[in-house]
């Protein structure tokens, strides 16, 4: 995405860099290693098109990188930028935790 398409605010820009769900979740996984296509492609459980499709936008935005390490092998990681996102995906699994665990007393609570 070019700089000057970005949105002046600032929760705007980072949901137009990775709010799809695949893409946050491809961050996910290149936050423990790098991988193969295919490695991501079953982790993920996602169609190749859509793999395809975020990997090119991620690449193209600067957040990983694709090398090709021999003939027919590609691995992605993350570029320096998109370990920024750490904190972000950390803060994101420390609040769905909190949130499943408020559901199940609520749910608790309205069964009782």
């Amino acid at each position: 995405m070019d700089y000057k398409e970005l949105s002046s605010n600032p929760v705007q820009v980072l949901l137009q860099l990775v709010g799809a769900k695949w893409k946050l979740l491809i961050i996910q996984e290149l936050l423990k290693s790098e991988m193969r296509f295919s490695q991501l492609k079953k982790k993920l459980g996602c169609t190749a098109k859509t793999l395809v499709s975020c990997l090119k936008e991620l690449e193209e935005d600067g957040l990983i990188v694709r090398e090709e390490v021999e003939e027919n092998r590609v691995e992605y990681y993350l570029a320096d930028v998109g370990y920024t996102l750490r904190p972000v995906i950390e803060a994101m699994q420390k609040w769905g935790k909190e949130y499943k665990k408020l559901r199940k007393l609520m749910n608790n609570l309205n069964n009782k």
